[in-house]
């Protein structure tokens, strides 16, 4: 593969052409995962917190074939996420940000977006520094997890001069709490008590694949906002990047413990499943950084496209496999449970196909 990104256009081909059969069999549910078997996908009627990854994909598709139906598909299951700017959820971030952002211009999505920033800063915490987690995917509500900063970020800067800050509040808070004081360590969830404060959250382990990569998304996304000010030395965020990335190996081994370029879904188990959905947002999150001007852009860039190639040539399935054709293998829901260890993930073709269109100049990484 070369550095311009040659050999990853039949790849995104078969990931968009996937993207087509996956909306013919879902119809105006909202798919999670699929069957690596056939490709059989489990849906979900309001989307959860994946929603926006799939409203995402729809759009890609759209700027990648120019189809007004197209166009109006991906409009039309973006306005299906609109219950979602009054659930109590930090992942709104996660729904409304990526269901709308590759929309480019389009009105609905932008009003959408923007009831969305609103909302979000409306559910900031002054006094916790953050936007909790929420109740209203189940649980208790005084929650930072890794996953509600990345999307929530730019989500809450869209909503002014108020939401910028707090998007730099949320942000530093999840720094401080989940990077914490052990080099190497990084704690994807806490629990918020009133006596003891913050303390770590058994579920999802200190190993688990998307804790990174999720928290390296965010960082990346709050260098591309100048209007973010986060307290503290200004190279903070520079320095949390780089900290991120460090941790992820060398070039050769881009993971800890021999797995190339894709993780273990946890880290505390080595031959246990992979997650390839871990190494897609972690490729979109080194494309960012490689806008970021700075000594390490370049290198940013070779190592996300290593990562999206490994991903076309060895996980996303192809003509006479006996399967689908476009279909990214071995991402992992959730380890723990044993939950579709080995599958096709919605937000996994999501960050594989933002990631492919962006290295063939369909979509501004920037603005995604």
């Amino acid at each position: 593969m070369s550095a311009d990104g040659a050999g990853l256009g039949p790849a995104f081909d078969a990931v968009m052409a996937r993207v087509a059969v996956t909306a013919e069999a879902v119809g105006p549910r909202f798919p999670l995962y699929a069957e690596p078997s056939d490709g059989r996908w489990t849906t979900t009627g309001r989307g959860s917190w994946t929603g926006g990854f799939w409203a995402g994909l729809l759009w890609l598709r759209a700027r990648y074939t120019g189809d007004a139906a197209d166009r109006r598909a991906a409009a039309a299951c973006t306005a299906r996420l609109a219950p979602w700017v009054g659930a109590d959820t930090a992942t709104r971030g996660l729904i409304l940000w990526y269901g709308t952002a590759p929309a480019g211009d389009d009105a609905g999505a932008a009003e959408l977006q923007g009831l969305g920033a609103r909302a979000m800063l409306s559910a900031y915490d002054r006094e916790l520094g953050l936007v909790p987690w929420g109740d209203a995917l189940g649980g208790p509500r005084l929650l930072a997890r890794v996953d509600g900063v990345p999307g929530t970020v730019p989500l809450l800067a869209g909503a002014g001069g108020q939401g910028a800050a707090a998007a730099a509040a949320h942000l530093s808070r999840h720094l401080d709490l989940c990077l914490g004081a052990t080099p190497g360590v990084l704690i994807p969830a806490l629990t918020f008590d009133a006596v003891a404060g913050w303390q770590p959250c058994p579920d999802p382990p200190p190993g688990w694949s998307r804790g990174r990569a999720w928290l390296l998304l965010a960082v990346a996304d709050a260098l591309l906002r100048p209007d973010l000010s986060l307290p503290g030395p200004a190279a903070r965020l520079g320095e949390a990047a780089e900290r991120l990335v460090a941790q992820l190996g060398s070039t050769e081994h881009e993971f800890p413990g021999g797995s190339g370029p894709v993780p273990a879904a946890d880290a505390g188990r080595p031959d246990g499943p992979l997650d390839t959905s871990a190494a897609a947002i972690t490729a979109v999150a080194l494309l960012k950084l490689a806008r970021v001007p700075g000594p390490r852009a370049a290198g940013y860039a070779y190592r996300a496209e290593a990562i999206l190639g490994r991903l076309a040539e060895d996980h996303v399935t192809g003509p006479g496999s006996g399967r689908p054709t476009g279909m990214l293998l071995d991402g992992c829901y959730d380890a723990g449970k044993g939950l579709a260890v080995r599958h096709e993930l919605v937000w996994g073709d999501f960050f594989l196909a933002l990631g492919l269109a962006a290295v063939h100049g369909i979509v501004d990484i920037t603005s995604v």
